[in-house]
């Protein structure tokens, strides 16, 4: 599986330089979303724009590893990019409603720095 990693101070950023979602590339993935966490990402993106096709969900469902870490380690998990046919098939799958889904990188980086300045907030903020 072919893919860029753009590394920053908050997040980074998984694009994926292939044409197809299947089964054979999304093990890597996995592996992929995994690695990152552990190097202590907890705000991943992940860029599916030159994913032009998707045939089964199940090649989908590995977003959901990535999403799990990320909230585990109290971050976001977006993912951007997406076109129509994969988003249809999200759809089916009912992944478009526990995934984070926006159209481009920018509004992703917008949310995960609105979401690190919440949480610094409040964090700072005694609630009792």
């Amino acid at each position: 599986m072919k893919f860029s990693i753009d590394k920053h101070e908050k997040y980074v950023v998984l694009g994926l330089d292939e044409v197809k979602f299947t089964n054979e590339n999304t093990p890597k993935l996995k592996s992929e979303f995994i690695l990152l966490n552990a190097e202590g990402f907890r705000n991943i993106v992940l860029d599916l724009s030159s994913i032009k096709q998707c045939d089964d969900s199940q090649d989908l469902s590995s977003l959901l590893v990535g999403d799990r870490l990320c909230k585990k380690a109290n971050g976001l998990f977006i993912v951007t990019g997406v076109n129509d046919a994969v988003a249809k098939i999200l759809e089916m799958s009912n992944l478009d409603q526990s995934l984070t889904i926006v159209s481009k990188l920018d509004e992703a980086t917008d949310l995960i720095f609105m979401d690190e300045i919440e949480k610094e907030l409040l964090g700072g903020v005694d609630l009792s």
